[in-house]
Order: structure tokens, then C-alpha cells, then sequence
């Protein structure tokens, strides 16, 4: 009888085991579980591509902050050159009038003297006896009485003093004239090469401007399409989002209706349980055995971390006059005549000689009177040295316009910076293309 309540029991605690174990529902979570991870490195892969677009939006806008900086100050700068080359072709008119009325005084003032010159021989062959070119002695010993004589004397004093003095006095306003007129010829040939450097930097300022308007555009194009990119990315997030949201929904409810049916298995397992002991009790009298379980315990690991102490970033190199200049870079633009004054030099609007001379002034060089400073007075700054021993912040010259009518900060490596008509405060090379064709051997060390 003992042997029959053993094998009842066992086949009791069988039958609640097989219950208990719900594979079906084990499988159909386990797969969701599987599918939800599955979502989740997507999203990942999804947010991770959403903060890239952002950082390239972030990027792209401080770009494009940058370029419209840019833009102003072309237009600027082209505003300002072009307000000179206006007042520099009216001065070249006005000083051209000026030629043209001196040159007719000139004229003027050269046919009167011929005249005069012309009357005196009169005057002078009218006392002559014998109407020859007798010399002024001549016609006072020609005379027939002292009263004669006296009146020749006074004729002939008068006549060699007006002589001189219209002589002298043309000979003055000739000086004058002719000195005026290579001053204004001079100030005619300095405006024209102002001119031509206006003309071909108002050029080049134009197509600069137009480089940038379709960098700006090319910017805001990716910039649209960052735009439309992280839109995506941010609806197939949504997706993912929802889909997600679904499983962990389908899993709770499956977890849930687990929950239950084997709550349900439970409570069939013990009215089973308890309708065998009646049975068993009924068919004899023993007591039944119990069973006794026993649990384990288990210790998690722990988990240790080590810190690593931080790494101070290295100081800052000091700035010198070669590198000085390269914040300017994409930052400033080429006005005739500008960094002449703070707003200016605040603003990044330079000429190739005024830059020069702010670059040297911020490692402690002074080049002369900002207010004054050309390629000129540059040129005389420092030493003359063999372009064969050039270095690194020597001055370097170019003839463009003119002879010696551009200058730069050489770098080394065959480059220069300066601030260019084209470009602004560059870094340009000069081994090779336009530079190296304009430039002229000349190199000042400062």
C-alpha cells in the first residue's frame, strides 16, 4: 500500500511539473524579448545617425554664420573701393583740366615773350643809325649832340631794362609753370595707378563675391538636405519607438496570461494534491511522507573600476609675426587705404602695407606712423637681403600695379601672407603661378 502512495504522489508532482513549465508560452516571450533587443540597437543606430545630422546642422550653421560674416564684409569693402575709385577718376579728371589749362598758359606766355622779343628789336633798331645789329653801346656813341646822347642813354636803359625784366620775369613763371606742371603730371601718373589697382581689385572683389555666394549656397543646400535626413531619421525613430512600445505591450500581456495560467496550474496542481491525500488516507492509515527542499545561495561578483587621472592639455605656443596674421584668414576682406584706423582693424579691413604693419606691431615692431605707412616707406624699413637668403618674416615684394606695389610677411616653404585684393588676409604661394610672376627679387628684413 506504502508503494501505491509513493507512485500517486510522484505521478501528482508529475503532472504539476509539466503544467508549471509552460514552453509555448516560454518561446513566444523569449522570441519578443529577441525581437525587442533587436529594435533597440536599431533605435540606437537611429539616434546615434539623428545626433550626427545635428552635429553636422550645429557645424554647417556656424559655417554659414561664418560665410554671411564674410559676405558683409566683401560687400563692405567693395562699397568702400569702389566710393575711392569714383573720387579717384574725378581726381583724374580734375587733375587733367589742370595739365591741359597750364599747358595753354604755357603756350600763351610763349607767344607773348616772342613778341616782346620781337618789339625790343624794333625798339632797339629804331635808335641804331645804321639799322644793323649794333650793340647798345654802339647806338649811345652814335649820338650827334649830348642832348642826343641823354636821350639815347635813357632809351637805351629803359629798353635794356624792360628787356630784362619781361626776360626775367618770363623765365620766372616758365620755372613756375613747367614745376607745376610735373607736380600735377606726377599726382596724374600716382592717381592712374591707383586706378588700374582698383580696377582689376574691384574685379577680382566680384568674382571673390560670387565664390561665396555659391559657397553660401552650396552650404545652405546641405543644410536642407541635413534637414530632410534628420527628419527621417527622427520618423523612423518614431517607428521604431512604436513598434517597440507594441512589443513590450505584447510582452506584458504574455507575461501577464502566464501569470495566470500558472496560477490557474497551481491551483489544479493542489486540489489534485489534495483529492490523492484524501484517497491515499483513506486507503491506509500511515501518515504520509513529506519532502523537504533545500535552496542554494549564490554570491554575486562585484564589479570593480579604476580611475585614470586626467591629462592637462599643453599651454598655448606664443604667437610671432609669421603666424600672427591667421586669424584674419576667412575673416577680413582688402580695402584700398584701410587698417588705418581701430574700426577698421576691428572689422578686418586691411591693404597690403597696413597689414604688414599690424602684424609686426602685435610682436612688438613698430613699422612708423600707421597713417603713413606704404609698400614704399616699408621697403626702406629694414635691410636689403639676397631673396636666395630668405626667412621666415622677412618682407617680401611684387610688382603688380606698379613696381614694388604689393607686399607680404614670407612663412617659408615658398609662401607668403599678406592681405590679398582677391581673397583678404591669405597665405598665398609665390613659387609658382601669378606670384611668382609678379614677384620682383626684393626682400627687406626687418
Amino acid at each position: 500500500m506504502k508503494k501505491k502512495m509513493v507512485l500517486l504522489n510522484t505521478t501528482v508532482l508529475l503532472g504539476l511539473g509539466g503544467v508549471l513549465s509552460t514552453p509555448a508560452y516560454a518561446s513566444t516571450i523569449q522570441d519578443m524579448e529577441s525581437q525587442k533587443s533587436q529594435i533597440q540597437n536599431q533605435r540606437q543606430d537611429v539616434q546615434s545617425n539623428i545626433k550626427a545630422a545635428s552635429d553636422e546642422l550645429t557645424r554647417l550653421q556656424a559655417e554659414q554664420d561664418q560665410m554671411k560674416a564674410q559676405l558683409e564684409r566683401l560687400t563692405l569693402a567693395e562699397k568702400e573701393n569702389n566710393k575711392k575709385a569714383q573720387k579717384t577718376e574725378a581726381d583724374i579728371k580734375e587733375t587733367s583740366k589742370q595739365v591741359e589749362q597750364l599747358e595753354k598758359e604755357i603756350k600763351l606766355l610763349q607767344e607773348k615773350l616772342e613778341k616782346r622779343n620781337a618789339i625790343l628789336k624794333d625798339r632797339a633798331r629804331s635808335l641804331q643809325e645804321s639799322g644793323g645789329n649794333v650793340e647798345y653801346l654802339q647806338v649811345l656813341l652814335g649820338s650827334s649832340s649830348f642832348g642826343d646822347f641823354v636821350d639815347r642813354a635813357l632809351a637805351v636803359s629803359t629798353i635794356v631794362d624792360a628787356d630784362r625784366g619781361i626776360l626775367k620775369e618770363t623765365k620766372n613763371m616758365q620755372d613756375e609753370l613747367k614745376t607745376k606742371q610735373a607736380d600735377v603730371k606726377s599726382k596724374l601718373a600716382s592717381l592712374e595707378d591707383m586706378k588700374a589697382e582698383l580696377d582689376e581689385m574691384t574685379v577680382q572683389l566680384a568674382a571673390q563675391k560670387k565664390q561665396k555666394d555659391a559657397l553660401a549656397k552650396e552650404l545652405k543646400d546641405k543644410e536642407a538636405k541635413n534637414e530632410e535626413l534628420k527628419a527621417s531619421l527622427q520618423s523612423k525613430d518614431s517607428s521604431l519607438a512604436n513598434e517597440q512600445s507594441t512589443l513590450e505591450q505584447n510582452i506584458k500581456d504574455q507575461k501577464a496570461a502566464e501569470e495566470a495560467a500558472r496560477k490557474a496550474a497551481e491551483q489544479a496542481a493542489k486540489e489534485a494534491a489534495k483529492k490523492a491525500a484524501e484517497q491515499a488516507q483513506k486507503a491506509a492509515a500511515a501518515p504520509a511522507e513529506k519532502a523537504d527542499s533545500s535552496s542554494a545561495k549564490a554570491e554575486a561578483p562585484k564589479a570593480s573600476s579604476n580611475d585614470v587621472a586626467p591629462t592637462s592639455a599643453p599651454a598655448p605656443k606664443a604667437s610671432n609675426v609669421v603666424t600672427v596674421g591667421n586669424r584674419w584668414i576667412g575673416n577680413s576682406a582688402y580695402v584700398f587705404g584701410g587698417g588705418r584706423s581701430q574700426s577698421d582693424i576691428s572689422h578686418g579691413l586691411f591693404d597690403c602695407s597696413s597689414f604688414v604693419h599690424w602684424a609686426y606691431s602685435q610682436v612688438g615692431v613698430n613699422l612708423g606712423p600707421l597713417g603713413s605707412v606704404s609698400t614704399e616707406t616699408l621697403k626702406h624699413a629694414g635691410t636689403q637681403v639676397s631673396s636666395s637668403q630668405m626667412q621666415p618674416g622677412d618682407l617680401v615684394f611684387f610688382d603688380t600695379y606698379k613696381k614694388d606695389g604689393h607686399v607680404g610677411i614670407y612663412v617659408g616653404g615658398g609662401k607668403f601672407i599678406g592681405a590679398q585684393s582677391s581673397t583678404g588676409v591669405a597665405i598665398a604661394n609665390m613659387s609658382s603661378g601669378y606670384w611668382k610672376q609678379k614677384f620682383n627679387g626684393r626682400v627687406v628684413r626687418i
